[in-house]
């Protein structure tokens, strides 16, 4: 239960953000699947609830009924994920292992093509060379299925990476068009379900 205990902190700062909320609750979602132990998620309320009582000296029922409300929209998220994570990475490194040169070739090139007509302030941002940029594109790739397998590593790297372009002022609101066309490009070769999802 300790990858509760080191997730929970960004769970209870972006509760008022369902979206954000949400990706917490994923990002659990593949750490709790690295766990060998058995999880029940119950128990971590219990423990929570009694922890909370013990250090708010003024405990009442409202306080009772928002960490249970935090809680059990928690545990709904974190079981519909139980069991996917494992069969989802599979799906995506079986998916990745069918491409060849030529296919990875075209989406390096249809990644930033779809990325500049979703959003061509990013032309201003992306002046490296055309290796450098298949650079970015394979670890990319790279980085989504690493997440399957070491996700708590490749979080702490997407998010150094994250502020590190924060730092150099590329706007915020270029990092989701950015993933929508990566993801949009790679949808187009493959026709399986999991490896979509994944």
């Amino acid at each position: 239960m300790f990858e509760i205990l080191d997730s929970f902190n960004t769970i209870v700062l972006n509760a008022s953000n369902s979206f954000r909320l949400s990706e917490e609750c994923d990002v659990l979602a593949l750490r709790l699947a690295k766990c060998r132990e058995e999880i029940v998620l119950v128990q971590f309320k219990s423990v929570m609830l009694a922890s909370l009582r013990s250090l708010v000296k003024e405990w009442g029922s409202l306080h009772e009924v928002s960490w249970c409300w935090l809680w059990e929209n928690v545990e709904r998220v974190l079981q519909g994920h139980m069991g996917k994570p494992a069969k989802m990475g599979a799906a995506l490194g079986a998916f990745f292992a069918t491409l060849d040169e030529a296919a990875l070739m075209v989406i390096r090139r249809q990644s930033y093509a779809t990325f500049f007509a979703a959003a061509p302030a990013g032309q201003d941002f992306f002046k490296q060379s055309t290796t450098r940029l298949h650079f970015i594109t394979d670890k990319v790739l790279s980085m989504t299925i690493d997440l399957y397998r070491e996700p708590k590593r490749v979080v702490e790297d997407v998010s150094a990476v994250g502020l590190r372009h924060v730092g150099y002022g590329i706007p915020v609101d270029l990092f989701g068009p950015f993933v929508t066309s990566s993801v949009q490009v790679i949808r187009a070769f493959t026709d399986d379900d999991k490896a979509e999802e994944a």
